[in-house]
């Protein structure tokens, strides 16, 4: 088995949060000042601007070897950022509470202002903070318009909040795994973009909730040990696991291109002790082993695939690679609360499988 990088930092399910800062509101004062016609669009432009820097500093400290540039020519819709070949736009709120979100026309129907990515930012000016929330891919964006027959009002598309993707680190998945070029962008008077399917598979939306193994509430996609043709799978959990712990894998189909050679994830989990120290916290948490093993008969896995622990902000906290003869990988073994999520991913050349968890 290979060596891995390991990070304490399993801080998971913090909110995704941007301080701001006097140079971030002297520019939203010195740009909204500009609209002196309607004062209710110089609040939105000033939400709108505090947005986008929010955006671009939380990109810029994850994707700190890019350039990223802003453009402000639209600011009054909202403004855009791009990275590489990806355009996201920042779209400012107040307030979520009435779970609808406003997305203006414009941005979604003009070439110019037409983005990749729709990232959805709560703007609390008093708190002096903004919270990176939530985001939507232009395809699916046009989807929801065509499939729930958006209408226009106030120059606005109303989408209910469910339809976003609540998970911002995938944002960073989609640059991290995607090459530019399987997104094409185009604008043909109200239609807007074909985004590559890759993109739909590459972030799996489904989030399996491990408290609820601890209650035997399991997912029919995850499978007992004893039920999986792997004698070697089967000995090694038979001999190095005599608790009680809760065990269950999940097969994972490499493609046509690897003669679909299958691989098995296998997570581990078992409630942790309670804290005795009356400085550590008493709320519950969770232990959790994770490891890929393969499938079909085969000895050994292939070589180079690589198995990564990503925290919800995006961050790799774990990462291990086969060699040429690993006939299993794993993480070192976590704990995290009650609530936290993370993502697992299985990468192996171009193919990207992602796994999202929440203890």
């Amino acid at each position: 088995m290979s060596n891995s990088t390991y990070s304490q930092d399993v801080r998971l399910l913090l909110p995704e949060t941007v301080w701001l800062e006097p140079e971030h509101f002297s520019l939203a004062q010195k740009i909204s000042s500009s609209d002196t016609n309607n004062p209710n669009d110089s609040w939105q432009t000033y939400l709108n601007t505090l947005a986008l820097l929010a955006l671009e500093e939380w990109l810029r400290e994850r994707l700190s070897n890019k350039a990223i540039s802003k453009d402000t020519s639209c600011i009054q819709a909202a403004g855009n950022l791009k990275i590489d070949n990806f355009k996201f736009c920042a779209i400012a709120t107040e307030h979520l509470l009435d779970e609808v979100v406003k997305i203006p026309q414009a941005i979604v129907e003009t070439m110019e202002l037409a983005a990749h990515f729709y990232v959805l930012l709560e703007v609390l000016e008093e708190e002096e903070e903004v919270i990176i929330r939530a985001f939507l891919p232009h395809k699916q964006l046009i989807e929801m318009k065509t499939n729930l027959q958006l209408t226009v009002d106030e120059g606005c598309y109303q989408l209910p909040l469910s339809v976003f993707d609540m998970d911002p680190s995938h944002l960073l998945v989609y640059h991290r795994y995607v090459q530019a070029s399987d997104f094409t962008l185009a604008v043909t008077d109200n239609q807007v973009t074909q985004v590559s399917e890759n993109l739909s598979k590459l972030v799996n939306t489904t989030t399996t909730k491990l408290s609820e193994w601890l209650q035997g509430v399991i997912d029919e996609a995850w499978l007992t040990i004893d039920s999986i043709s792997n004698p070697e799978l089967n000995l090694a959990y038979s001999t190095r696991n005599v608790d009680t712990s809760t065990r269950k894998a999940k097969i994972i189909d490499l493609g046509i291109d690897l003669d679909n050679r299958k691989v098995a994830l296998l997570v581990k989990i078992s409630p942790d002790k309670p804290a005795v120290s009356k400085d550590e916290s008493s709320q519950e948490k969770i232990n959790v082993m994770a490891q890929l093993y393969p499938m079909g008969g085969e000895k050994f896995l292939p070589h180079n695939i690589k198995l990564l622990l990503i925290s919800k902000a995006g961050k790799t906290l774990q990462e291990v690679t086969s060699r040429i003869q690993d006939n299993y990988i794993q993480f070192k073994p976590f704990k995290g609360q009650v609530g936290k999520k993370f993502s697992i991913h299985i990468s192996l050349g171009d193919r990207i499988f992602n796994e999202n968890f929440e203890l």
